[in-house]
């Protein structure tokens, strides 16, 4: 069974999803530890009443980011993890620490990468006047929310949507596919070979991911 540390700086929905899968037979690994940056994130309590490990890396006890970063590696590394998954943990990590954990970093961004990388992802989509939006789950790589696809899903946006209503259609697909994807991995179906996702037995049988699109 693999070993995944879950990396968050709020309340962690994508956190409790993978928990919830965990529980339910549906993702077989060992959470070893959820750390936060900030000691006040709600997921800290969330995990803690899971029976998971929890530690506090505050950043603004730290200089600078480098010095930071090199702490978390030090404290994630203790934990000896097959995959590190990035839950909500809003810190831009240095290209050091993404080359550390190469082919075992996960993010999911709220947004149909290439489109709309950074924050306010809903509201660029929503000022942009696109009609479908989405996540996807992605390899870390030094180049901010550009890794590698692994999985994505979409959803339409509405005629009256605002941000919020179309942040809670997307998050409950962050929800769906970030243990899909974290389950590949722990199956050892999904790895990163030479920049290129590489996935066993794929979705529809045909060599392809299916990005599905949700009415």
């Amino acid at each position: 069974m693999k070993n995944i540390v879950i990396l968050i700086s709020g309340r962690g929905s994508n956190m409790e999803a993978l928990i919830r899968a965990r529980d339910a037979g549906e993702l077989p690994v060992n959470i070893a530890a959820v750390i936060s940056n900030r000691p006040d994130a709600e997921g800290l309590a969330t995990a803690q009443a899971a029976g998971i490990a929890t530690w506090v890396m505050n950043h603004k006890a730290f200089p600078d980011r480098e010095s930071f970063d090199a702490a978390l590696a030090e404290c994630i590394d203790d934990f000896a993890p097959d995959l590190v998954v990035l839950a909500g943990f809003m810190r831009i990590l240095t290209e050091e620490f993404v080359r550390h954990y190469e082919g075992r970093l996960l993010n999911i961004h709220p947004s149909l990468l290439p489109s709309f990388p950074g924050l306010h992802t809903h509201q660029q989509a929503l000022d942009e006047g696109v009609r479908l939006h989405g996540c996807t789950v992605h390899f870390v790589t030094p180049a901010l929310d550009h890794g590698p696809v692994i999985l994505q899903a979409a959803v339409p946006v509405l005629d009256g949507d605002d941000e919020a209503t179309l942040a809670a259609r997307v998050l409950a697909q962050e929800h769906r596919i970030y243990p899909q994807a974290v389950r590949w991995f722990a199956e050892g179906r999904l790895r990163l070979e030479g920049g290129k996702i590489r996935l066993d037995a794929p979705l529809d049988g045909t060599g392809a991911l299916i990005s599905p699109v949700l009415r």
